[in-house]
């Protein structure tokens, strides 16, 4: 029975860190090249909350089970806390069992870009926002059909629209 909780532990980090994030170097939500509407950091830190600044800017990740989003079963449209601009759709959306809001694409591919992300030693795929570089979450390629996407975002990069 110890060898199988030793076993299992490990497992169970790996799959809690499948969706954090440290900082990476795959641009910057400053970058206005790479970015038509980055704009500085300080901007940024003026018009969100500390949370999504976090998350946004600095790349971090939220506490799974415990952000506003995993648990959301309202019909809605999950917008950029950033921009406003329509990023998800709850029809799009299914429980993953991360504790973070799980998606099987995009309300508009062209909306995200996907950077790669070189942190924990590990290769991912980064969901940045296409518009200003600012971080989502990371999209993984063991979700459900038809896709087989995972978009593993952080709730406090979007602000939900409930449907009418």
């Amino acid at each position: 029975m110890k060898k199988l909780n030793l076993m299992i532990i490990p497992l169970l980090l790996l799959a809690l860190n499948a969706c954090s994030q440290s900082p990476s170097s795959a641009g910057s939500s400053e970058d206005t090249k790479l970015y038509p509407a980055a704009k500085p950091n300080s901007y940024w830190k003026k018009v969100l909350s500390p949370e999504a600044y976090e998350i946004l800017v600095n790349k971090g990740t939220e506490t799974p089970y415990k952000n506003p989003y995993w648990n959301n079963h309202q019909k809605g449209v999950y917008v950029s806390a950033a921009t406003g601009k329509p990023l998800f759709s709850s029809d799009a959306k299914f429980e993953s069992g991360t504790g973070w809001p799980s998606f099987f694409k995009p309300l508009d591919p062209k909306a995200i870009k996907i950077v790669k992300d070189y942190s924990y030693g590990e290769v991912r795929e980064e969901v940045v926002e296409a518009s200003t570089g600012l971080h989502l979450g990371h999209v993984f390629d063991d979700g459900p059909a038809p896709t087989g996407k995972r978009y593993c975002m952080d709730s406090y990069a979007f602000k939900f629209i409930p449907a009418k």
